[in-house]
């Protein structure tokens, strides 16, 4: 929401990757960083084909962990097993293992796919918090959206998603 107030997620575009109990953890995902993909596979010592392809910016992900990356993509029946994969909803996963940075490199990975460095982590309770107190608005995922949208665009696409004009939300929260 726009009142949020933490310079790390002002209009960030958070998706929600696993919730329970315990807490929450997600990727921002409209923040790309300085970094592109090209050049994070060449620290990590992956080789590409060369490709235009990896020129594609890595995102800032959240602010935990930094140094640890995160591979968001689609996934069905045909978009191979990777190692450490988790599937977070209708055709998405999340992967943190080096085979599919390896896969993207020889041009084997999945058709549709993000990068980003770090996470957003709650602890138990303080996303349900925090959703109370009208710090974040809630919408469905959105493959296009995560996709398809150029990166400074998504946070007006989600908003609109709703059926929601950016102008007419307010920095101010209440409750009915």
């Amino acid at each position: 929401m726009p009142g949020l107030d933490d310079d790390h997620f002002s209009h960030s575009v958070t998706l929600l990757c696993e919730h329970s109990e315990d807490g929450a953890l997600g990727l921002v995902i409209n923040r790309p960083s300085d970094l592109s993909l090209s050049d994070m596979l060449e620290h990590i010592g992956v080789e590409t084909d060369g490709d235009d392809e990896y020129d594609r910016p890595v995102f800032w992900g959240g602010p935990l962990t930094p140094e640890r990356g995160f591979v968001l993509h689609e996934c069905n029946d045909d978009s191979g097993e990777w190692d450490a994969s988790l599937r977070i909803g209708e055709g998405l996963a999340i992967t943190s293992s080096r085979d599919i940075l390896e896969a993207i490199g020889r041009g084997k990975g999945p058709g549709q796919y993000l990068v980003t460095l770090g996470y957003a982590a709650w602890g138990e309770g303080q996303l349900e918090g925090e959703l109370l107190a009208n710090a974040w608005l809630n919408v469905p995922s959105d493959k296009a959206i995560i996709f398809e949208t150029a990166p400074g665009e998504r946070w007006e696409a989600a908003v609109k998603s709703l059926g929601i004009d950016v102008q007419s939300l307010s920095g101010a929260a209440g409750h009915g």
